[in-house]
């Protein structure tokens, strides 16, 4: 751990600061939220809002260097334009779920969500890129972790272990993270192919040096898209076939699925809130799995992206044959969406349980940083 470094004390900071003072004494629960567009993942937000959007701005940026550090509330549309305009990106492609650019997300709900989209099998998610961070505690203390260069290694990696803790852990005040240039070439293929033929395919291409940057199949349909140097790429295309799409058309695909509104999640999120026509609650589960995973024989209708990793499914099959099916096959299912009047789900009902041993060090770990258990208390830990 070190001292804090560049983070600017300010009235906003002091503010958060006697906001978890306040809560940690008499162990009153707070949520954090920056946008809210991902306030359906995860079990229920219990406890009073604690808003980050306060803390915003881009503390630094060296294009040369590829870190850029910015503020937690900074929204991720702001941060992504700033890099565009140096040739630059979060190569993890966040999603964003808000239809606002604006309203879009946050940097730091990025970090605590640690989604990423279409080119994660390829490129690595968000804790591959996170440098350092800083914190505020259980007990209002504000701690730094890690720093601003990418060949920082020195004690625990604790900023990477932000990543995906859902705001368990603390309020995450401002990151470092490492970018990366723009890819110069990019095309995507389409085949014609049933569920068994494209997963087959998909670990063929997984064994070659081919720039496949991320994959989709749907409703007999595997695309691919091709992201690299502009010699890779055009060999590729001679390699692989297929049919080539217009990037007019490819484009918005892999946008929409980036940010879950492409074709299938309209239509599954349509088809949830409807309800089956026999009654039966549809529910859409986001099911991880190896790659050389074969076919899950689920009633109903599903997306499958990285390879062949992450396979969105969208069935009336009871929460323990999802589960179960996905762990006979060495991976884990979590709730993503359902319909129904029902109140909000816990963790317990929306992750998959831990092994014990896993289960007892993340309630260390969320002892030794929140002892009085005052943040996101039962979004990610039942």
């Amino acid at each position: 751990m070190n001292a804090p470094q560049d983070l600017r004390p300010d009235a906003e900071l002091e503010a958060l600061v006697e906001r978890i003072r306040a809560a940690h004494a008499d162990a009153s629960p707070l949520a954090i939220v920056g946008h809210g567009s991902k306030d359906f993942v995860g079990g229920a937000i219990v406890g009073e809002p604690l808003c980050t959007t306060a803390l915003s701005g881009i503390s630094s940026y060296e294009p040369t260097e590829l870190v850029v550090t910015a503020r937690a509330g900074t929204p991720l549309a702001e941060l992504e334009a700033a890099l565009a305009e140096r040739g630059q990106c979060l190569p993890f492609e966040p999603p964003r779920f808000g239809t606002d650019a604006g309203r879009s997300g946050t940097v730091g709900g990025m970090v605590a969500a640690g989604l990423a989209g279409p080119s994660r099998a390829a490129v690595g998610g968000v804790r591959d890129y996170v440098l350092g961070a800083v914190l505020l505690n259980g007990c209002a203390e504000l701690l730094s972790f890690g720093g601003q260069v990418i060949k920082n290694v020195a004690g625990y990696d604790v900023s990477r272990l932000l990543a995906g803790s859902m705001g368990e852990l603390g309020l995450i005040c401002e990151v470092s993270l490492k970018v990366l240039p723009t890819a110069p070439a990019q095309a995507t293929l389409r085949f014609e192919c049933d569920e068994a033929t494209a997963l087959r395919q998909l670990n063929v291409f997984g064994g070659k040096p081919l720039p496949i940057n991320a994959s989709a199949w749907w409703n007999g349909t595997l695309l691919l898209r091709l992201r690299g140097a502009r010699a890779a790429v055009d060999a590729a295309l001679n390699a692989l076939g297929g049919e080539l799409i217009d990037e007019s058309v490819a484009q918005p695909f892999w946008r929409g699925l980036r940010d879950q509104r492409d074709e299938f999640f309209v239509k599954v999120e349509r088809q949830v809130d409807a309800g089956a026509p026999n009654g039966v609650p549809l529910t859409l589960w986001r099911v991880s799995v190896p790659q050389t995973a074969p076919v899950l024989p689920l009633p109903g209708e599903q997306l499958i992206e990285w390879g062949g990793a992450q396979r969105w499914w969208c069935t009336p099959a009871p929460a323990s044959v999802v589960r179960e099916m996905a762990r006979d096959r060495g991976g884990h299912a979590t709730l993503w969406r359902e319909g129904g009047e029902h109140p909000r789900r816990s963790a317990a009902e929306v992750h998959a349980p831990l092994a014990p041993p896993l289960d007892r060090i993340h309630r260390q770990l969320k002892a030794a940083f929140d002892p009085a258990g005052i943040f996101n208390r039962g979004r990610l830990l039942p």
